[in-house]
């Protein structure tokens, strides 16, 4: 089932998630859920509070990056088929050098920019079986890794600009938040006016 997908603006998308365990209500149908509301969206992740949930669980599939005639073989191979779920992840450490990336957000559509983040991660996390997993990842899959992260610690990606790009982009995201943006997908905007 297709959820919507919440727009910036919405409190949930400021809380820390929560850690969940093994028996949270209907978890393998979320899972389902939100892969099959990320494919609708042509996104590349999708954390649980951008469907209203504030809770540490968030999805990867970088496939659609392994395309990128920029990327050597090697990286491309790497992103391609990279599918995981990651459940109560937290971040052990983020290393190497700053590099910036152009990156988007199904919460905000529309709006894309250069945001700077370390180019190495090492990550702990359970996976749909609840098994343990320490992980080391760099370049674009740590970028994906580190954006869908920071959804589960209530950071967006425009925290990250400059106080003049967020000046720039403040009413563009008021727009967002409102509802006053053509999406092609399914969204819940918080600040939009019920009519009666």
């Amino acid at each position: 089932m297709t959820l919507p997908i919440v727009a910036y603006g919405d409190p949930v998308l400021r809380k820390v998630g929560k850690d969940i365990q093994k028996e949270y209500p209907d978890l393998t149908d979320l899972v389902k859920n939100m892969w099959e509301t990320m494919y609708n969206a042509n996104g590349v992740g999708l954390a649980a509070p951008q469907i209203g949930r504030p809770i540490r669980l968030f999805l990867v599939d970088t496939t659609p990056f392994a395309d990128d005639e920029e990327l050597s073989a090697e990286e491309q191979e790497e992103l391609n088929g990279f599918k995981k779920v990651f459940i109560n992840a937290h971040m052990v450490e983020e290393t190497g050098q700053n590099w910036a990336f152009n990156e988007g957000c199904l919460s905000i559509p529309d709006i894309r920019e250069d945001v700077q983040r370390k180019d190495t991660i090492t990550i702990s996390y359970v996976d749909e079986d609840f098994k343990p997993h320490t992980e080391t990842y760099g370049g674009l899959l740590a970028r994906v890794i580190q954006h869908e992260y920071d959804h589960i610690e209530g950071i967006l990606f425009t925290d990250k600009l400059s106080s003049l790009k967020k000046r720039l982009l403040k009413g563009r995201l008021a727009n967002i938040s409102k509802g006053k943006i053509n999406v092609d997908y399914r969204m819940r905007f918080p600040n939009v006016k019920k009519t009666r």
